[in-house]
Formats: C-alpha cells, structure tokens, sequence
C-alpha cells in the first residue's frame, strides 16, 4: 500500500502563467465560438449548445496545438460518442449501466478511431442523462446539435487561431 501511495508524490512544478496575448486569443476564440453556438441554437429550439462544447472550447481555443484539440478529435470524438450516447441509452435505458456504459464505450470508440476528446465523454453521457428533450431526439442528437455544433466551433476555430501572428498557434496541426 505504501508503494502505491508513493507514486502519488509529485515531483514537477506548476508551469508558469501563459503570456497574456495566449490568453487573450484564448478568451476571444472561446466566446466567439460559444456565442456562434448560442446564437444557433437561439434558431433551433436550444438544441444547439450542450455543456460538453464548453469543455471542447477550452481545448480547441486554449490549446489549439494540442492533439485532443485537432479537428478529426473534435468534431469525430464528439460525432462517436453522441452515436455511442444514444445507443446506450435504447438499449439500458434510465438503468444504472446506461451511464458508465456510455462514456466507457465512448473513450474505447475514440480510442479505436483515433479522435479521443474528453469532452466527448460528456457528449455520451449528455445522451443518457439529457432528459426528455434529448432522449427525444434520438439519433438526430448526433446531428444537431452534436455535428452542427461542433462544425460551428470548428469553424471559429479556424479564424480565431489563425488571425494570431504566432505561428504556434496556428490551426489545425493535422485534419485526418
């Protein structure tokens, strides 16, 4: 037991605060893509913005080079786990499995076809726990708003990142 907590011990610092400039660039990427998605989903009933997309704008927009912040992750991570999402949710239904079966198989699926995203195991548990409006979308749920909202971040994405003259933040690293 000793052994296995020594592992816990950490040994790094805390990295520094990142330049003001990335921080900008970050906060005005993050509200331009929320603020898109809104205003969408403002035209189709709310169905648009969905909580995982704030977790998506932190990456895509706050660390633009990272892996999990590449399009094929973004919008592929979020597209497998909403169909993931909605399939756990028709075959347990409001069971006690529904839940850890759809973001567990949805990290395994991410894994599988490469577009690992975090925020997309919020996407498949959104699917499961989302209430009567989400359940009623059914598969459209991977749709709209889940491939629409994520095209529209991904759009903001582009602009956004791609405006800075800091090559380091320039958008995408990869597509496929």
């Amino acid at each position: 037991m000793k052994q296995y907590f020594q592992r816990m011990k950490a040994t790094g610092v805390c990295p520094p605060r990142k330049p003001v400039s990335k921080i900008i660039w970050s906060w005005f990427g993050a509200f331009l893509g929320i603020m898109l998605v809104q205003a969408a989903s403002g035209h189709a009933n709310g169905l648009f913005l969905i909580g995982s997309f704030g977790a998506s704008a932190v990456l895509i927009y706050g660390t633009p080079m990272a892996e999990f912040a590449q399009p094929r992750n973004l919008v592929g991570g979020h597209v497998v786990s909403a169909l993931v999402g909605v399939t756990a949710f028709f075959i347990f239904g409001s069971s006690s499995l529904a839940a850890p079966a759809a973001v567990s198989l949805s990290v395994a699926a991410m894994h599988l076809t490469r577009t690992l995203h975090p925020p997309g195991g919020a996407t498949a548990l959104i699917a499961v726990i989302g209430g009567d409006s989400i359940h009623a979308l059914g598969y459209r749920y991977v749709v709209s708003p889940v491939l629409l909202g994520s095209l529209l971040m991904l759009l903001v994405a582009l602009l956004v990142n791609n405006m800075s003259a800091n090559p380091k933040r320039h958008y995408p690293v990869y597509w496929l």
